[in-house]
Formats: structure tokens, C-alpha cells, sequence
């Protein structure tokens, strides 16, 4: 089935309609879609190299538009959710990860091929601050898709085999070179890993979370 679905997005790449698309899947998967918005960025930004910043700012703002659809349901819808076990048993490690790490969390995870929708959702689960939550959501959102549009723009189609395969690489490379800086400044200051230091519960959003 995804196949297939993969292969209507790769022809809508090519369609009149094709920036329509890609706000569309750009905003639903940041809730529930499953395939990314790369499939449809890359190809774009080869095929008018000229628009490659147009698309990635589309994609941007679709995707943290999508977010928010993720965080509501989340919030709003908490009490549906909380009744399978799998949220009940989660919501106490979600709320402590964000108390003091809910920002890094939302920066790493929106670059990261981890599904983007996990981080909404678990956002508007444990009331993370809304406000950091969306100024998180366009920095990390939109150098990912930057980067997946400039590298389409700048090498072209040929590039395109290279990076279906090897784009989940690249960005875990990048998310491990930040958790690496995470680390270093952790340790620095002369923390345990086990305990929220308080450079990092002085960030915007840590502790914001409720009951």
C-alpha cells in the first residue's frame, strides 16, 4: 500500500497541482500521514531549481501548521487517548522527558527521520508550552527541509537515488553531532545525564508541562 501511495506522490511531483500537494502532505504528515514530505520536495526543488527556497518554505509552514492538528490532539483529546494502555504507562516518562528536556527533544526529533507526528502528539499529551513548542517546530522543520531542497536544487535528479537511500543517514548524522553538543555541554557544567541540569531547565519550555 505505500508503494502505491508513494508512487501517486512521485506523479503529483510532476503535476500542475504539485505545490498544493505538497502543502497537503507536508501538513498531514506532521499528524498521521506516513510517508515524509522529502518525496515530493526533492523532486521539485530539481525539477525548477528556481523555486527551491518557495518549496521549502511551503513545506515548512505546512508542516508546523500539521504539528499544531498534532499537538491538539494531543491535548484535546487526552483523556480518549490516555484510555489505551499504552498512553497511560508513557504519559508519566513523557512528562518528565519534557519537563526538562522538551525543547532539545522537539529540535532533535523534528530533524531526525523519527516520525515528526510522535513529537506533536506527545507535546499536546504531556501540555508542553505551545509557543516553544511552534518556535521549535519552525527552526528544526525548516532547516530539514532547507537542507533536502538546496541539495536537490544544487546536484539534481542524480542525486535523488543517493538520497531515498541515504537521507535518514545524513540527518541522524546530524542529530548525533547536536546530541554529541547536548552531551559535551552536559558534562561540562558537571552534571549527571540522570538529572535535569539547570542550564537546561533555565530553556524556554522546560517545565512546561501540567498534570
Amino acid at each position: 500500500m505505500l508503494t502505491g501511495l508513494k508512487d501517486r506522490m512521485m506523479s503529483a511531483a510532476r503535476s500542475p497541482n504539485a505545490e498544493r500537494v505538497l502543502f497537503g502532505v507536508s501538513f498531514a504528515e506532521s499528524s498521521f500521514f506516513p510517508l515524509p514530505p522529502d518525496l515530493l520536495l526533492g523532486p521539485m526543488a530539481a525539477a525548477d531549481p528556481a523555486k527551491w527556497l518557495r518549496y521549502a518554505i511551503v513545506c515548512t509552514i505546512a508542516s508546523v501548521l500539521g504539528g499544531i492538528a498534532g499537538y491538539a490532539l494531543g491535548h484535546f483529546f487526552r483523556e480518549w487517548l490516555l484510555q489505551f494502555e499504552v498512553f497511560q504507562g508513557q504519559l508519566a516518562g513523557f512528562q518528565t522527558a519534557f519537563a526538562c528536556w522538551g525543547l532539545l527533544i522537539i529540535l532533535a526529533k523534528g530533524l531526525t527521520p523519527v516520525p515528526y507526528k510522535l513529537i506533536t502528539i506527545a507535546s499536546g499529551l504531556a501540555s508542553f508550552s505551545l509557543p516553544v513548542f511552534i518556535i521549535a517546530s519552525l527552526v528544526t522543520r525548516g532547516a530539514r527541509f532547507l537542507i533536502v531542497a538546496w541539495l536537490f536544487k544544487r546536484f539534481g535528479p542524480q542525486i535523488a537515488p543517493v538520497m531515498e537511500k541515504r537521507l535518514g543517514l545524513v540527518l541522524l548524522v546530524v542529530a548525533l553531532v547536536i546530541a554529541a553538543a547536548i552531551a559535551f555541554m552536559l558534562f561540562g557544567h558537571g552534571h549527571s545525564a540522570s538529572i535535569c541540569p539547570s542550564w537546561v531547565a533555565g530553556l524556554p519550555g522546560a517545565g512546561g508541562v501540567s498534570d
